[in-house]
């Protein structure tokens, strides 16, 4: 089993994902490998939260420029937005 630290990468900090935030929904970038039971344990034992849900999503890589004529992608990734209980909040997003 994976540490929660390697199942969260990072917290993702958009116009979008304060706007969830609000409404009890935070969105993060986790481990590409983990899975839903995996992410909520882990948003519950790092942030000391109750977890309702959790919706993930593959987030696909972007074709770039690499010099001249060569073109390349971003890796793909994988986002997870997490539904708390009300009542619950984290404070990671406080002050953003």
């Amino acid at each position: 089993m994976k540490s929660p630290y390697e199942i969260i990468e990072r917290p993702l900090v958009t116009e979008k994902s304060m706007a969830g935030a609000e409404k009890g929904k935070y969105t993060f970038r986790v481990h590409k490998d983990a899975n839903k039971i995996e992410i909520a344990q882990a948003v519950a034992k790092v942030f000391s939260v109750e977890v309702v849900g959790v919706n993930t999503m593959i987030v696909k890589g972007k074709k770039r420029r690499m010099g001249r004529h060569r073109e390349g992608k971003t890796a793909d990734w994988k986002k997870a937005i997490v539904s708390l209980k009300p009542g619950n909040k984290i404070d990671v997003f406080e002050g953003m």
